[in-house]
């Protein structure tokens, strides 16, 4: 009975590598910095929306939400900027860990 080699067999090759399914991650500095920046930006355009129309204020739903924070003196403004980038970071270091290793484990 003949023995059947294929072409790669004999060329030494046992064939194409197939690229390796990669698992989508998520890199956490990049996360938190974009996060912080996004939430910074957020507060600071909505306490500028506060003072030009003061009848639509939300300062009320920002005290709840960052301690510390009164309205608006620029020590509480900076101390709601600072929190606002630390709620970004929190976010990120808590999210992108669970994503990455749920992301492995099912990919």
């Amino acid at each position: 009975m003949r023995e059947t080699v294929s072409a790669f067999a004999q060329h030494g090759r046992s064939g194409t590598p197939l690229p390796a399914r990669s698992v989508p991650r998520i890199p956490v500095v990049a996360l938190g910095m974009s996060l912080a920046a996004t939430l910074s930006l957020t507060f600071v355009l909505c306490v500028l929306f506060d003072l030009w129309f003061p009848e639509l204020a939300m300062n009320s739903i920002w005290a709840p939400l960052l301690p510390g924070f009164v309205w608006i003196s620029w020590q509480s403004f900076f101390l709601g900027l600072v929190e606002a980038c630390a709620y970004g970071w929190y976010i990120a270091l808590v999210f992108a860990p669970i994503y990455n290793f749920f992301a492995r484990k099912f990919a």
